[in-house]
C-alpha cells in the first residue's frame, strides 16, 4: 500500500472534518437547518469511513513490509500474553452470569473493543492451531469425568495445510478490505529526436476480503460441566478449535459454496493445466505455467493422498521406484485428505495444486466469539448447554497467476 494513498486519505478525511467545523460554526452563529443538519451528518459517515480505510491501509502497509522480509504476520504486539490462558476457565465464569477475570477477561475485553458481542471473546491464536455431538457422562465424554486423567490421546485428524504451506495471515481486520493488484505495466519505446513519446497506462485490479462467519456446535451434559477439570480444556482448544480450523482450510483449498469465501479451486481466475494420469510432464508442466508468469516467491505442491500413493508406485524401466523429488522436480510436496478427489466434469479428479502460497491471503476478524446456551430446549431440562463458537473470517487469492492445478485420474 503506497505510503501516498494513506496520505490522500488522510488529507481527505481533514477536508471533511474542517466542512464539519465549519456547518458547526455556521449552526451556533445562525441556528441550525434540515439542509445543515444533513450535510454535517454526511460528512460525519464520509469521515468514519474513511478513518477505516485509513486504517486498514495502514495495516496493510505493515503486512506487506513484513511480507516482504519474510517475517509472519503476528497480529497485535501490544494484545495480552497467552501463557496461562484457560479456556475453561473463562466459560466457567461466563456460564456463571459473570465476566471473565483475570488474563481472560484482559482477552476478552480486547478482542471486544469495536464490535458489539453477545457471548465470550477468546483468541483465534489459542484455539486454531470446526461436526456436533453430544458430550454426555454415560457416553464417549464419560471417559473424561474421572478422579486421576491422563493426557487425552486426540483422534486422527485430517492435516490442515494452508498456513503451514505459507499462506499470508491477517489479523485484526475491521471493515471491508481491498487489496489493490497491478496487472499491467505501461511500454517503452525508442523515439527520433524532438518527437513525441507513445502513450501507455498502467492497469490495476482489486480483490476484496469481507467477514463471513464459520460456526460449530457442542452439547455438554451438567456432569461434564460440573465434574470435568483438565478433561475440557483439551477439547475446547483442540477439538472444537479444529472444527473452526479444518471448515477454514477446505475454504481455502475450493470453497465457493452458499456464504462461502472462494478459495483457489473455485477462483476462476486461476487456471489449468492438463492433467490425466499422474507423470513428472504434468509436474513440469505446472512449474513452467507460473515460470512464464514470472512467479518468483516460494513455492510447493499440495495434493491428496490418492495421488501421492500413485506417484510412489511409479518405476522406472528396470523396476526401481522413482523418488518423489525426482517427480516433483525438487520442489516441495504435502498432502492432506483435506485436498478434494471429486473435481472435473465428472466429479472424479483428484486435485494437484501448484502455487506461490504467500498469494493466498487468510483474514480473520476476529477472536472466536464463543455463546454459552443453556435455554434451549434439548439442554435446558437436563441442566446441559449447547457451547456455539463464531468465526469471522475470509479467503482470497489475491495474485491468481500465482497459482495452477491439474485433475489428476
Amino acid at each position: 500500500m503506497s505510503p501516498n494513498t494513506i496520505r490522500d486519505l488522510q488529507e481527505s478525511r481533514g477536508k471533511k472534518i474542517a466542512e464539519m467545523r465549519q456547518i458547526t460554526d455556521d449552526m451556533l452563529a445562525n441556528g441550525e437547518t434540515p439542509e445543515k443538519l444533513n450535510r454535517f451528518n454526511a460528512l460525519d459517515a464520509e469521515a468514519r469511513n474513511i478513518t477505516t480505510q485509513i486504517d486498514n491501509a495502514e495495516k496493510l502497509a505493515g503486512w506487506e513490509r513484513d511480507e516482504a522480509r519474510s517475517e509472519t504476520v503476528s497480529g497485535n504486539a501490544h494484545a495480552p500474553t497467552l501463557q496461562g490462558y484457560s479456556l475453561s476457565k473463562a466459560l466457567s465464569e461466563h456460564r456463571s452470569g459473570g465476566q471473565a477475570t483475570g488474563l481472560e477477561g484482559e482477552w476478552h475485553q480486547e478482542l471486544s473493543k469495536g464490535r458489539e458481542v453477545r457471548g465470550l471473546m477468546a483468541p483465534t491464536e489459542y484455539i486454531l492451531p470446526g461436526e456436533t455431538r453430544a458430550l454426555i457422562t454415560t457416553g464417549t465424554a464419560g471417559n473424561l469425568v474421572s478422579t486421576d486423567l491422563a493426557a487425552m490421546t486426540d483422534r486422527r485428524r485430517a492435516a490442515l495445510k494452508m498456513e503451514m504451506m505459507g499462506a499470508t495471515i491477517l489479523r485484526s481486520l475491521t471493515g471491508n478490505l481491498d487489496l489493490p493488484r497491478l496487472t499491467g505495466s505501461g511500454t517503452a519505446g525508442w523515439v527520433a529526436e524532438h518527437t513525441d513519446s507513445a502513450r501507455s497506462d498502467a492497469t490495476f485490479a482489486k480483490k476484496s476480503m469481507a467477514p463471513k462467519t464459520v460456526t460449530a456446535e457442542y452439547e455438554l451434559s451438567r456432569r461434564m460441566l460440573l465434574q470435568s477439570n483438565q478433561a475440557l480444556e483439551p477439547i475446547l482448544r483442540a477439538d472444537l478449535g479444529y472444527m473452526l480450523a479444518q471448515a477454514l482450510d477446505g475454504a481455502a483449498l475450493r470453497g465457493g459454496g452458499t456464504n462461502e469465501p472462494t478459495g483457489i479451486l473455485a477462483d476462476t481466475d486461476v487456471l489449468t493445466v492438463t492433467g490425466g494420469v499422474f507423470t513428472s510432464d504434468i509436474t513440469a508442466d505446472l512449474i513452467a505455467a507460473l515460470e512464464t508468469d514470472n512467479v518468483t516467491g516460494t513455492t510447493g505442491f499440495l495434493t491428496n493422498t490418492g495421488v501421492m500413493n500413485a506417484a510412489r508406485k511409479i518405476k522406472d524401466a528396470d523396476g526401481r521406484v522413482i523418488p518423489l523429488a525426482e517427480l516433483f522436480h525438487g520442489e516441495r510436496v504435502e498432502s492432506s485428505t483435506q485436498v478434494p478427489d471429486d473435481i472435473g466434469t465428472g466429479s472424479d479428479k483428484n486435485a494437484l495444486i501448484y502455487g506461490e502460497w504467500a498469494s493466498l491471503y487468510i483474514g480473520y476478524w476476529s477472536g472466536v466469539d464463543l455463546l454459552i446456551n443453556p435455554y434451549h430446549a434439548d439442554v435446558a431440562s437436563k441442566g446441559g448447554a449447547l457451547l456455539h463458537a463464531f468465526l469471522d473470517a475470509d479467503v482470497v487469492v489475491r495474485h491468481p497467476e500465482g497459482f495452477r492445478y491439474a485433475e489428476i485420474d
